[in-house]
């Protein structure tokens, strides 16, 4: 016979993995709009001889604008189909 007790469950430390990542990426969505600021800013930095290429900062402009889109889409995209599963399995309101 063993004379000790059992340890005592203790809750787990650390998070599930699912939620943990759903953290994570909503936490990277909320930082879209800081890096957009600060990509959005790089073009004020470009003074080549005094000469500013307008054509050249609207094509960067827009393609980092396209840049953020395109990110967005791909976090939003595990974040909603996570939330429908669980809004699913909670019934409608």
């Amino acid at each position: 016979m063993n004379s000790r007790t059992p340890p005592e469950q203790r809750p787990a430390v650390f998070l599930e993995r699912t939620s943990y990542r759903r953290r994570r990426l909503r936490d990277v969505g909320r930082l879209l709009p800081f890096i957009g600021a600060l990509l959005f800013l790089v073009p004020l930095l470009w003074n080549a001889g005094g000469e500013t290429r307008t054509a050249m900062a609207m094509v960067y402009l827009f393609g980092a604008w396209a840049v953020l889109i395109a990110l967005a889409a791909i976090l939003s995209r595990p974040l909603k189909t996570r939330d429908d599963v669980a809004q699913q399995s909670n019934g409608p309101d």
